[in-house]
């Protein structure tokens, strides 16, 4: 082999190692990337997580509280239609003790 071709071949050799440590170095640097971008989503979703069950919570207290407020309504009609049964007492003079 003359001193050409060896130049050639060595020229060929360091560019292909070069371009495939490039390409790792580049994946390498892409994959740090999607995982500080993982990281950084790891926190919303644990916040929506919790939005999510304080959410049910407040579905579960309006619930109650509709339960509580219905309870009221039907307690406040027993006590109106209980006053419209009774009979009407007749109306009192009221005395006074001061001069006209």
């Amino acid at each position: 082999m003359d001193d050409a071709a060896k130049v050639m071949i060595a020229v060929t050799f360091f560019t292909s190692v070069a371009y495939s440590i490039s390409a790792i170095a580049r994946a390498t640097v892409a994959h740090k990337k999607e995982e500080r971008r993982l990281e950084g989503e790891s926190v919303p979703q644990l916040t929506e997580a919790r939005l999510a069950r304080i959410e049910q919570a407040v579905d579960a207290i309006a619930l109650e509280v509709e339960r509580i407020s219905e309870g009221q309504r039907f307690t406040t009609r027993l006590l109106s239609e209980h006053n419209q049964m009774l009979p009407k007492a007749a109306p009192r003079q009221l005395t006074s003790n001061t001069p006209t």
